[in-house]
């Protein structure tokens, strides 16, 4: 118990502390400026729930969350499946593969602009010279309302992809060799042996994969930042970016408070609803 108390302290401090803060602050209409707080009790709930600049986040939140991590899922599992089956031999191209992980998200943010950029980004020179566009302003990447959303959600995935396929690749290695040599003798290939064998039993990682990524990639705020801060029109103005404006632009903590306190709610859900659906240990598939 002596050992564990420096890290509860610290969970206690720098954890339970401020959700407790984040919780009290929900219930008040306050002024900083003003020096004024006053008890409102669940109008700022309400007041979230019947914004139609939160709706409209939380639907951008959760589409750049499924199209970030299902990308980042079927990517990371291809080069898992090549690393384990390459084996040793996948040790360099493993270490390079982890490269981007390594990058902090502020520079990849602004490489990913600097490639998309509209008229001077490399990408659209790029697609120019090899004969897909016409002109470099054809395709709009951070101006384009309707694909904008997904533009600034690929620095996210070529930065994290490497997280998935690291994890995927340890529960690969992990797996009882007996099960496996089994199944190759009763004549699983190929996708039967994927499908069949492989992916049930690595439900347990996939998991937690998917839990840890969904929840970091729905507070995605850097990246969406520095591309696009958020437009244009808000098109790309997730939960987070709103929750920070709410908060710092237009100097309301209660509502920001309770815009995050629901934030928070639904990320509990959503991970219980994985937990139960996708970590089966123990359960036979029927």
């Amino acid at each position: 118990m002596a050992l564990m108390a420096p890290a509860a302290v610290f969970l206690a401090v720098f954890v339970a502390w401020p959700v407790i803060k984040l919780v009290i602050d929900s219930f008040y209409q306050s002024d900083p400026l003003a020096g004024t707080r006053r008890f409102v009790g669940l109008d700022n709930y309400s007041s979230a729930l019947g914004s139609a600049d939160f709706d409209a986040a939380a639907v951008r939140t959760a589409v750049y969350t499924i199209f970030v991590v299902a990308m980042e899922f079927l990517l990371g599992l291809s080069a898992a499946l090549l690393f384990n089956t390459l084996g040793q031999r996948s040790r360099v191209l493993r270490t390079v593969f982890l490269y981007p992980l390594m990058i902090a998200p502020i520079v990849a943010g602004l490489l990913w602009r600097f490639l998309l950029i509209d008229n001077f980004g490399i990408v659209n020179h790029l697609l120019v010279k090899i004969g897909v566009l016409s002109t470099p302003d054809q395709v709009g990447w951070l101006s384009d309302t309707s694909i904008v959303l997904f533009s600034v959600a690929l620095p996210d995935i070529w930065l994290t992809t490497s997280f998935m396929a690291l994890v995927l690749f340890a529960g690969l290695q992990n797996l009882p060799g007996d099960v496996l040599e089994s199944a190759r003798l009763d004549g699983a290939r190929g996708w039967q042996m994927l499908w069949r064998v492989l992916l049930p039993m690595l439900r347990p990682v996939i998991a937690v994969a998917l839990i840890v990524r969904g929840i970091d990639a729905a507070r995605a705020f850097d990246t969406i930042v520095l591309q696009t801060n958020g437009g244009p029109q808000n098109a790309s103005q997730t939960l987070s970016l709103l929750i920070y404006r709410t908060m710092v632009r237009f100097n309301d903590p209660g509502s920001a408070s309770a815009m995050s306190v629901l934030y928070l709610l639904v990320m509990f859900a959503v991970a219980a609803v994985a937990l139960g659906t996708i970590w089966r240990p123990g359960r036979a598939d029927r």
